[in-house]
């Protein structure tokens, strides 16, 4: 029997952003054995070092972990988007100073995850709408902080659950940041295709791209 936990922030937690429709940990338990069973841990409003607590609250039966974290690490350096510079390198030296700090969060984060022995996924952050004005930019300087979780996954041995992919339409929205019934289905089954394709105490580096 496994049990999938699910750390992080309001990707995973999502529950006041469905609007009565199913959250993600119970989509997630949709696509597991019937034996198996999901537990969320994530918190809506978490940065990536809040995982650090919530691994503290592990249950002793735990045979995955998913992890999704970093949105709101992001979106508290996002005031650099309007700051004036006097020139691209200047602006580029900034945004290296915000994905080095949340180089260093994450790759303790990682540490602490990896170090309980279990198969891991880490998610990136998916981008906004696609029809959202400032789509372009957001994703642009996202793709900062997700290079940091791609490669912290692949250097360690671990999944890595690309969520821009997977999310990549208006409807997996509820709002420009967090995922709808529609979206969370999506990422409820990805979780699942990780899950049921890793062998518990097993960890090796997969990219999950879709929810088939």
């Amino acid at each position: 029997m496994g049990h999938v936990i699910l750390l992080g922030d309001s990707i995973l937690d999502n529950l006041a952003y469905v609007r009565g429709g199913p959250d993600v940990v119970r989509q997630v338990r949709t696509r597991l054995p019937l034996d198996w069973q999901a537990s969320l841990l994530a918190v809506d409003g978490a940065v990536a070092r809040g995982v650090l607590a919530q691994l503290a609250r592990l249950p002793a039966d735990a045979t995955h972990l998913v992890v999704s974290a970093g949105g709101n690490d992001a979106l508290g350096a996002s005031h650099l988007l309007s700051q004036s510079v006097g020139s691209v390198a200047e602006a580029v030296s900034l945004l290296e100073i915000a994905q080095s700090r949340f180089a260093r969060d994450y790759a303790e984060v990682a540490e602490a995850v990896l170090a309980r022995g279990l198969p891991a996924a880490f998610c990136t952050i998916y981008d906004t709408p696609p029809s959202a004005p400032d789509h372009r930019i957001i994703r642009t300087a996202l793709s900062l902080f997700n290079d940091v979780i791609g490669r912290t996954a692949f250097a360690a041995g671990a999944a890595l659950i690309d969520l821009r992919l997977i999310c990549d339409r208006d409807e997996d929205y509820a709002n420009p940041i967090e995922p709808s019934a529609v979206g969370g289905e999506k990422i409820a089954a990805a979780i699942g295709r990780f899950a049921a394709g890793t062998l518990p105490g097993e960890r090796r580096s997969t990219v999950i791209a879709s929810a088939l």
